[in-house]
């Protein structure tokens, strides 16, 4: 009998559900609407409606999905499988999801959060397959990551490891991060960094590119378009996170000193304009022999990544 487990990536807008099979293939999938704004109850009845439906869809059952895995975008204990906090989705705390999981589907579930499980997915199936010691970063709205030494994800004594959007770039100053504290990382290089670098340039009346190529609300997305296009003022704002964020992972590589850094998340999809700073700047000031020893990379997942990696955390 052929088995499966099911990959659920939980979002503030969307649910992504996957069938995955044991070789990491996406058999089937589906999304589903998160409703935040309805409360966790409704949100989880709609995951489950969601479930049921692939199961039916799918014609397994619990003898053929030996497990249910979940990222979520936020403070998860995967030991004793609770929701601890989940920051963009009001009333997501303390929620034993594992319990009410396994009770509706009698199958052994589990949950993480949404970098480590997409860690997960990069070390065994993407882009970092074959590494034993890595660091895998998402660069959006914050700056999240996984770590893997000695080839097992690190999740630390409270679940809490791999804050690297935290570590602190100053000694006492610095711009004011979402965490409350000021100087992190993720403050000064993420998604909206570039967005308020761009918007200073044209409030100082600045010409460039992204003026014309904000049609809509200005974005990450539309800067990095800019840039590529050749615009000065969008290369300059692209080259200095690329700095700040390879001046992070510096500290980083030298402490732990990964075979690989991956980099995903939508800031990431700039690619070279952001990669070639980044690799620079840790050639520069990482140490010689960690910096030697290290790549960094693309992740090669995609949006799969979360649904991939939560189909392994039955694994891990």
């Amino acid at each position: 009998m052929k088995k499966y487990r099911i990959g659920v990536d939980v979002g503030g807008t969307n649910v992504k559900l996957a069938l995955v099979d044991l070789n990491g293939k996406i058999v089937y999938s589906n999304t589903t609407p998160t409703r935040a704004d309805l409360g966790y109850e409704h949100s989880i009845a709609n995951i489950q409606n969601a479930i049921e439906e692939l199961m039916k869809e799918t014609n397994t059952n619990k003898d053929t999905v030996e497990a249910i895995g979940f990222g979520f975008p936020g403070q998860i204990d995967y030991t004793a499988g609770i929701v601890r906090l989940l920051t963009n989705m009001p009333g997501w705390v303390e929620i034993p999801l594992a319990k009410i999981m396994e009770d509706k589907f009698k199958i052994p579930t589990k949950l993480d959060n949404d970098v480590r499980v997409a860690t997960l997915g990069e070390l065994k199936y993407g882009a970092g397959k074959g590494c034993n010691n890595l660091v895998c970063i998402t660069v959006g709205t914050g700056i999240g990551s996984g770590l893997v030494i000695n080839g097992k994800l690190v999740r630390g004594a409270k679940n809490a490891a791999g804050e690297i959007g935290h570590i602190k770039m100053t000694m006492g100053d610095g711009p004011i991060c979402g965490c409350g504290d000021y100087g992190c990382l993720e403050a000064y290089a993420s998604g909206p960094s570039i967005v308020a670098e761009a918007k200073e340039y044209i409030k100082g009346g600045k010409s460039s590119k992204f003026k014309e190529l904000a049609t809509e609300e200005l974005s990450p997305y539309i800067v990095a378009q800019a840039a590529i296009q050749g615009d000065a003022v969008a290369k300059r704002i692209y080259a200095k996170m690329g700095e700040i964020i390879g001046l992070g992972l510096t500290s980083v590589i030298n402490l732990l000193n990964p075979e690989r850094v991956i980099i995903g998340g939508g800031v990431a999809d700039a690619g070279d304009i952001l990669f070639n700073p980044i690799k620079e700047t840790i050639a520069k000031r990482a140490m010689p022999i960690q910096a030697n020893s290290v790549e960094i990379v693309p992740a090669q997942l995609g949006n799969t990544a979360g649904v991939i990696g939560a189909s392994l955390l039955i694994e891990s």
